[in-house]
C-alpha cells in the first residue's frame, strides 16, 4: 500500500526559560543545554499567569508582554512590574522579597538572533 501525503500543517510550541539568568542566556543559546534548567517557576508572581500567557495589562491576547528580571532573580511580566512600581506602597521594591528593584541590564539579544 502506496501512501501520498498532500499537505501538512506544523505546529511549534515555545516557553520562557525564566530559570536561566539573563547574563547566562548566551551561553544558553550557544549550547542548547537544557539539564540544569528547572521548569517549576513558570508564572507572574504578580499576576499569577503563566509567562506564556499575556498579563491582564495586555488588552488582545498575542500582544507582546515581554519579562523583565530583576538584580534579585525573580522575574515578572513587564507591564505586572510597571503597574507595581507606579503604586505608593511598592516603595520601589520586589513584590516578593521587598528588596530594592532594579532590573538586570547586561542583556545579550545578539547571540539569541
Amino acid at each position: 500500500m502506496k501512501v501520498t501525503i498532500l499537505s501538512y500543517n506544523s505546529v511549534a510550541a515555545w516557553k520562557w526559560d525564566t530559570s536561566t539568568e539573563p547574563h547566562k542566556l548566551c551561553d544558553y543559546a550557544t549550547n542548547g543545554d537544557t539539564d540544569d534548567y528547572d521548569d517549576d517557576d513558570d508564572e507572574c508572581g504578580i499576576c499569577r499567569l503563566a509567562y506564556e500567557s499575556c498579563c491582564p495589562a495586555c488588552k488582545i491576547p498575542g500582544d507582546d508582554c515581554p519579562l523583565i528580571w530583576g538584580e534579585c532573580k525573580h522575574v515578572f511580566h513587564m507591564h505586572c512590574l510597571l503597574k507595581w512600581i507606579d503604586t505608593e506602597s511598592s516603595k520601589q521594591q520586589c513584590p516578593l522579597d521587598r528588596r530594592p528593584w532594579g532590573k538586570v541590564d547586561d542583556w545579550c539579544f545578539d547571540c539569541l538572533r
